[in-house]
């Protein structure tokens, strides 16, 4: 990767590279896409995706719509309050 590309990405990335760091800069680049390179060699057809390193499954609850059921907990913090809801001041005449 030359400076002229690495100039070209800070631009597009919006960030300043000060110009002695854009040679360490364009070597660097140059490095991960050879690591980029090198991993698109690996033969991934009969892998399986996973999110993790372990064998789980993520707990989940029943999808049951309902109100909560307990606006005095919710209520409890709020300055101002009229039954089971939050009173707020006018804001629109």
């Amino acid at each position: 990767m030359d400076k002229a590309t690495v100039k070209n990405i800070a631009n597009l990335a919006r960030i300043n590279v000060p110009e002695e760091k854009m040679d360490s800069l364009a070597s660097e680049l140059t490095n991960i896409f050879g690591w980029i390179e090198q991993l698109n060699e690996v033969d991934t057809d009969n892998v399986k995706p996973m999110t993790s390193v372990t064998e789980m499954e993520a707990p989940q609850r029943a999808d049951e719509v309902n109100d909560g059921g307990y606006a005095d907990r919710v209520l409890k913090n709020a300055p101002d309050h009229e039954g089971a809801f939050y009173t707020v001041p006018k804001v629109v005449d």
